[in-house]
């Protein structure tokens, strides 16, 4: 075989293969070109609720600590101790708090609602459940609704009229989000934002139940769009 036909042969085989073995990447089902997609954003994953050993490794038996977050820049801050409480939850530069078991119950930066961490400081962050997945949701409602929201955390679903985010199995303890929730909040500057909360288990970038106890978490994965002009238009399908 002349050495430009067995080039030409090799050439081949190797476009064969490379075809072959292309690894096969799904689709971000998540992007529309316009929203922030937030995934596996780490929660406090050292602590516990039971006892011994969670999530393949070793943890500590204790409260989970909360962290704040930023829409603007995705900053992070943790609150470890009395004094990070103090000094943060004072401040109007962040706008969700994520606290309790697994960091699943989340708090707007509100100042004018008690039992909100945020009592007391000057932040107005307001907010407002639409039952319609994200992508459905394409306007912030009238800010009559904002003001008349009695909404001041949001976690577990415990019944037909709450305003959580996550199911939560008792018999295998097991968190599902639910894809037809979605938060519109109106900041404190006017700017209204919306929020759909996707998962809290490593890895899992939709809505897929989870079966196994030990799933890596607390690991959020969620997505959300400021509309930076301040009108109500918070449309991201391109549909």
């Amino acid at each position: 075989m002349k050495l430009s036909i067995k080039i030409l042969f090799y050439s081949c085989i190797a476009t064969v293969f490379t075809s072959c073995f292309k690894p096969n990447i799904e689709p971000d089902i998540l992007a529309d070109g316009k929203s922030t997609i937030i995934k596996d954003l780490a929660g406090d994953v050292n602590a516990y609720v039971g006892a011994g050993v969670g999530g393949g490794n070793p943890k500590e038996t204790r409260d989970f600590y909360t962290f704040l977050f930023r829409f603007s820049d995705q900053n992070q801050t943790w609150l470890k101790n009395h004094t990070d409480s103090v000094t943060n939850f004072a401040k109007t530069d962040w706008d969700l708090a994520f606290t309790g078991q697994y960091n699943g119950t989340l708090f707007i930066n509100d100042g004018t609602m008690e039992n909100n961490p945020a009592y007391g400081n000057p932040s107005r962050h307001r907010v407002v459940l639409i039952k319609k997945p994200y992508d459905q949701v394409d306007s912030a409602p009238e800010d009559i609704e904002f003001e008349n929201s009695k909404i001041n955390a949001f976690g577990i679903i415990m019944d037909a009229e709450s305003s959580g985010w996550y199911d939560y199995n008792i018999q295998r303890h097991l968190v599902q989000a639910m894809p037809d929730r979605t938060y519109v909040i109106r900041l404190s500057n006017g700017k209204y934002v919306k929020l759909q909360m996707i998962s809290v288990y490593q890895g899992i970038h939709n809505f897929t139940p989870i079966t196994d106890l030990y799933w890596p978490a607390p690991y959020f994965t969620f997505r959300y769009f400021i509309q930076e002009d301040g009108t109500k238009n918070l449309k991201t399908s391109n549909l």
